[in-house]
């Protein structure tokens, strides 16, 4: 696996991928790498020749008060992790690169930030499209691999792509999830052993959301009262958001549709975890 710091490097050496007819697949991380991301290579490297993954803890998605500074990092972890995975190429810039010369433009998609996660970190989409943007860029893939989990990222990438006519496949990945159904998340680190215990009332909520709409709970106010309740009842817990919404515009929903997003952000101690899945009807 080659490890490159230069954004000059990376280029040329996609470029040279790209014509000797090599498609390219690109995982972008922030590193300190876990399960749901080595499954988000499998999927990579199942759909191009050549997996280039991306290590950037990027400054410019993170709000004041966050947590840049104490985002767990593990270099060497990280490399040794990726290279069991299969991945071609590592790409770890540095930030004075990635943003030089007083930098100045940013890529900004209007609607969907201004929903779920974005109403409580008012930039960091700006930060993630523009980032993201920038690595597309300069790794010059295909497609890129995004996990579910973060679904609010996921679409508001998906419709940079498709507004910007940008000749890049998005492929979302379902939410890979430890043994007792926390989601994987590196920030879950950071949790002590008893609020440990508690994270795991967001994939309760979402279990009880489908038990309640396939036992026909048609109003979504009432799987929010229901969904508060459980949380709260947990020790440790501040809800950021219950959100039950339109999948594609993230447009909140009174009613449950044939397909309607249920997504939570909760702090659990100081740590703040997100979760959701997709409520079907039958």
């Amino acid at each position: 696996m080659e490890v490159i710091e230069s954004i000059d490097q990376m280029q040329q050496s996609a470029e040279l991928l790209r014509s000797a007819g090599n498609t390219i697949a690109l995982v972008p991380t922030m590193g300190f790498l876990h399960p749901g991301h080595l499954e988000l290579m499998r999927v990579g490297s199942k759909h191009a020749d050549r997996l280039i993954i991306s290590i950037f803890v990027n400054p410019t998605q993170f709000g004041p008060g966050e947590d840049f500074e104490e985002y767990p990092r593990d270099t060497p972890g990280d490399l040794e992790k990726a290279r069991k995975a299969g991945a071609d190429v590592a790409f770890m810039p540095r930030a004075e690169e990635m943003y030089k010369d007083m930098h100045q433009t940013k890529v900004m998609v209007e609607k969907l930030p201004k929903r779920l996660c974005g109403l409580s970190r008012p930039g960091h989409f700006d930060g993630v499209t523009t980032v993201v943007a920038k690595l597309f860029n300069i790794t010059k893939p295909h497609l890129a691999v995004f996990g579910q989990k973060d679904y609010q990222q996921l679409a508001v990438i998906s419709r940079m792509v498709m507004d910007l006519n940008m000749d890049i496949q998005i492929v979302g990945v379902p939410t890979v999830r430890e043994a007792d159904g926390l989601a994987m998340s590196s920030r879950n680190k950071y949790l002590s052993e008893a609020e440990r215990a508690s994270a795991l009332c967001l994939k309760e909520s979402l279990d009880t959301a489908q038990a309640l709409v396939e036992a026909g709970e048609p109003d979504t106010a009432v799987i929010e009262r229901r969904i508060k309740a459980l949380i709260l009842g947990y020790p440790f817990t501040d809800i950021d958001y219950i959100a039950l919404c339109d999948p594609i515009t993230l447009d909140p929903a009174s009613t449950i549709q044939e397909e309607t997003l249920l997504a939570l952000a909760v702090r659990v101690g100081k740590t703040r975890l997100i979760d959701n899945c997709l409520l079907r009807r039958d």
